[in-house]
């Protein structure tokens, strides 16, 4: 990788920077803007108070296989580079099995200085309340700052999750949890959460492609307008959808499309290289300039 300088990522000319980096990392550039915003800017996720950076790590990528193959050693390197870059936003889950290695990589990294969102796949109450011990000792915090039931696939799993639900909100009353949410695999599953105020944050697949999304661009980003204007915090997914399509320009044409919407507070993309950051970061600043 040729050393190029984060100063020059940030803060070069965004076309020059992007286009550079584009070509060490496999992806690249093009286009004009929204709103001014850096990925290491940080915000606040709806009504919860809860802030992070609005650039976020993906471990899931392919079920966390990409992440993981990074080992201890390259995984904690990627984490320690984002943080440095003022990325300090990471997505994991109990089924990406990356909790051992978030938890290595944040090791004597004080608390204040990164927010973990993970999820859970508990459909019993008594499973989810075994999962937030469990998470909490395995990611060696003593509040998780966002705990989502992992992948609602039914319309009206508000009610067939209720138990669940409690249990989650019970922690959060408790300070164990400090926002609750799903992630969801569906369009009717996504129109149901647009509606449920027992929501704190939305975990949403987006992007102007419709690549391993719940339905059209139109119709998804309608239900993530109603989350958002409920004051319910909205975390974007499948920004590059799980390839980085493999094209700069369409990477720079989805951050400019998600950025633009105005209602994605924040986004977590499955980075597997510092390259992989730096780009985005640079096209971050291209796409809001």
């Amino acid at each position: 990788m040729v050393n190029i300088s984060r100063r020059q990522f940030v803060f070069g000319t965004a076309a020059a920077g992007a286009a550079v980096v584009a070509n060490q990392a496999g992806w690249a550039s093009e286009a004009t803007p929204p709103v001014p915003k850096k990925g290491s800017d940080v915000v606040t996720l709806g009504k919860t108070g809860v802030r992070t950076s609005i650039l976020g790590i993906g471990t899931g990528t392919r079920g966390g296989n990409e992440q993981r193959a990074l080992g201890e050693a390259g995984f904690t390197k990627l984490v320690r580079h984002a943080l440095d870059c003022g990325v300090y936003y990471i997505d994991t889950a109990d089924s990406y099995r990356m909790h051992y290695l978030v938890s290595t990589a944040l090791q004597g990294v004080s608390s204040d200085k990164y927010f973990i969102q993970t999820k859970t796949t508990a459909k019993h109450p008594e499973v989810a309340k075994v999962d937030i011990e469990r998470f909490r000792r395995e990611l060696g915090v003593q509040t998780l700052d966002t705990l989502l039931m992992h992948c609602m696939t039914k319309g009206g799993w508000d009610t067939d999750m209720r138990p669940v639900m409690d249990v989650l909100y019970d922690a959060k009353e408790k300070g164990r949890v400090r926002s609750v949410g799903v992630s969801c695999h569906g369009f009717p599953p996504l129109v149901t959460s647009a509606d449920c105020d027992w929501i704190d944050v939305h975990l949403v697949r987006i992007n102007p492609f419709g690549e391993k999304m719940d339905d059209t661009p139109e119709k998804v980003a309608a239900e993530i307008r109603k989350m958002h204007d409920r004051g319910h915090g909205v975390l974007g997914m499948k920004i590059f959808g799980e390839t980085g399509f493999d094209s700069a320009e369409k990477r720079l044409q989805s951050l400019k499309y998600v950025l633009g919407l105005g209602c994605v507070d924040a986004f977590t993309i499955g980075f597997t290289s510092t390259a992989q950051i730096d780009e985005t970061l640079a096209m971050i600043e291209q796409a809001t300039a």
